[in-house]
């Protein structure tokens, strides 16, 4: 896919997140939408340049657009993990600088690397000269006593003369010290005003926000503000149909909505394939947890999947069980709304 094209998804996105946007994870999203730009779980370059883990590159076909996520410090290293990156077929790479976590700080990178942004740029540098993919980066607005009105417009004037074109900004803070990698989710304020300004400071660089963003509504009010993208974190992984069904007709004025009975369906086949192959349908299954947020038979939906997909054996069959339920819930409530 071209970099036009992948800018053109950019402006929504589902953000990186651990443990949760693995392969299963955004093969479900990629069915609610066609055009939102999924990103993987963070890879370490260590772990694919040193440790030759190429099976977490591992993606379906039909996940495109999909960005690969690499975290690290190394800009040799960096460049070797983007190339087997492009060889595995993404669409973007980009650079973690925003993750606020212990193990990351100890590896010195994610969030702690905007206290060098020297640094930043020779492995975005690195990372260009290696691969014609586009090289993106993901950062906070600064790290602990940092002045953000300083730092991020010097960071990201840093970015832009390494050839950098796409950023996405969460616009917190990471105390790096004080405060848990979950607070560090909550707890710092955010600073939407500061992230606009840089649009004005730099009106060519693509950006896009990323924080605090929890509907649809907030992320088009967002671009209507100016911003040229938003990623959605938590909100799209816990309520994916309330951000992903509507997206493509909202969002890039195409396509149809889809629902999330629907998605269920086509997702029977992935789940065949996977049980066939040796998984166990626990590991699809956790990522659908909140497809019918929100609506009657929500509760049992996720008692039925949470209390039967790990045992032996289980499969399709419990799927469409609990999707049973959810009509019968939503038959009950509609008669009851009618009375």
């Amino acid at each position: 896919m071209g970099k036009s094209l992948v800018s053109k998804a950019a402006r929504l996105s589902v953000a990186p997140m651990m443990d949760w946007t693995d392969r299963h994870c955004r093969y479900l999203h990629r069915l609610m939408s066609a055009h939102t730009l999924l990103y993987t779980e963070m890879v370490t370059s260590p772990a694919l340049v040193r440790g030759h883990a190429l099976h977490l590159l591992d993606h379906h076909p039909s996940e495109h657009p999909v960005a690969l996520q690499l975290g690290g410090s190394d800009p040799a290293e960096l460049a070797e993990a983007s190339r087997f990156g492009a060889q595995a077929g993404y669409d973007e790479i980009n650079l973690n600088v925003g993750c606020p976590s212990d193990r990351v700080q100890s590896g010195a990178f994610g969030a702690v690397l905007m206290k060098d942004a020297a640094l930043v740029a020779k492995c975005v540098s690195a990372m260009q000269r290696a691969v014609d993919v586009e090289i993106t980066v993901k950062c906070r607005i600064g790290v602990d006593d940092q002045n953000a009105d300083e730092v991020l417009p010097e960071f990201l004037s840093r970015m832009v003369g390494a050839g950098i074109e796409r950023v996405t900004i969460h616009a917190r803070k990471a105390w790096l010290n004080g405060l848990s990698p979950k607070e560090n989710r909550d707890i710092p304020p955010l600073d939407y005003p500061l992230v606009h300004s840089m649009k004005e400071l730099f009106p060519n660089l693509h950006i896009s926000l990323n924080g605090g963003i929890t509907t649809l509504e907030e992320a088009e009010a967002v671009l209507d503000a100016g911003m040229d993208g938003v990623m959605i974190g938590r909100a799209a992984y816990h309520q994916p149909a309330e951000i992903l069904c509507q997206a493509d007709r909202r969002i890039y004025g195409q396509g149809t909505d889809t629902t999330a009975e629907g998605v269920v369906h086509a997702m029977l086949p992935y789940i065949e394939a996977h049980l066939d192959s040796g998984g166990r349908l626990q590991q699809i299954t956790r990522h659908m947890m909140g497809l019918f947020a929100g609506r009657p038979g929500a509760r049992i939906w996720r008692r039925v999947l949470s209390e039967g997909a790990h045992r032996d054996g289980a499969g399709t069959a419990l799927v469409l069980e609990a999707l049973e339920q959810i009509a019968h819930q939503s038959a009950l409530a509609s008669e009851a709304h009618a009375v």
